[in-house]
């Protein structure tokens, strides 16, 4: 064992103590928003100070945000966005990385110096509203899935994986009568694993938080995502059909739990998400640290 000297013992004490303490710092807003959900109304709107526990345990805020048709559709609209926007982002910045990835592309710098433009320089709201206007996108689902198809830092992490493989496993696949998109989707894809997995979970949580775009492209609420719904609940207060058949003060109580039963709703799926694909995080994302 290696005999560490007194400075390192208590550095790594003040770093571990540190550590928690902001771990606890992180971890309490979300801790209040679950508690605060299962809270009883009336008990809830009388407590003051730290929440460390329910006060009184209650699902009626559950069921009033359940009871609303509205949070179903938005449920079914954002499923379909994450998966088909998901679905798309990941074939197009797959196949736009893999060209780019080789060193014999003609145009390849030019193209890649159009890419990195992106990065600094955009188009800005009203030229952009104007290009999916014209394009008839308005109020449709494509004004959700195509207008950021593509993120461009998402991009070069996925260029600099397809860069790190190496070129002779390439050559032995084309030497064997591999074709491109059999090369690619058996040979590239399989070894650029945990980089794919982490751009997965970076455009479908991107995508499930989305609401601005809804907000400007969408007039009809039938395509509104999960979040646009929660959005009108916690900014604009639109909880009055939730809450049909209630007094003035149980009305009063109910709002302010129904804001964070909202909250966890919408939460919940993404945070069973990121446990399957926490293990690819530090070998996906170092990549482009590694090679630029």
């Amino acid at each position: 064992m290696i005999k560490r000297s007194l400075g390192e013992r208590v550095f790594n004490v003040v770093n571990i103590i540190l550590l928690i303490i902001l771990s606890l710092v992180t971890l309490y807003p979300f801790l209040y928003v679950v508690f605060a959900s299962f809270s009883n109304p009336l008990e809830f709107i009388k407590h003051d100070g730290a929440l460390l526990s329910p006060t009184g345990f209650s699902l009626a805020a559950y069921q009033k945000v359940f009871e609303k048709s509205e949070i179903w559709i938005g449920y079914g609209n954002t499923i379909f966005y994450v998966v088909a926007g998901t679905l798309i982002s990941m074939i197009l910045t797959i196949t736009l990385g893999y060209g780019l990835s080789k060193k014999d592309l003609k145009f390849s710098k030019p193209i890649m110096l159009m890419v990195f433009i992106t990065m600094y320089f955009g188009g800005g709201l009203l030229p952009t509203y104007m290009v999916v206007r014209n394009l008839d996108l308005l109020d449709t689902r494509w004004a959700i899935l195509l207008p950021t198809a593509i993120n461009t830092f998402n991009l070069i992490i996925m260029k600099t994986a397809f860069q790190g493989v190496p070129e002779s496993v390439e050559e032995a696949a084309i030497i064997d009568g591999a074709s491109g998109i059999r090369l690619l989707v058996s040979i590239v894809l399989p070894l650029v694993k945990p980089t794919i997995a982490v751009l997965v979970l970076y455009y479908a949580s991107s995508m499930w938080n989305s609401w601005f775009q809804a907000a400007i492209y969408l007039r009809d609420n039938t395509l509104y995502p999960l979040q646009m719904y929660l959005r009108d609940i916690l900014i604009t207060n639109e909880q009055t059909d939730m809450m049909q058949g209630t007094d003035s003060a149980e009305r009063q109580a109910l709002s302010s739990v129904i804001k964070y039963a909202t909250i966890m709703v919408s939460i919940v799926p993404m945070l069973f998400v990121y446990p399957f694909l926490q293990k690819y995080f530090a070998k996906g994302v170092m990549v482009g640290a590694v090679k630029g």
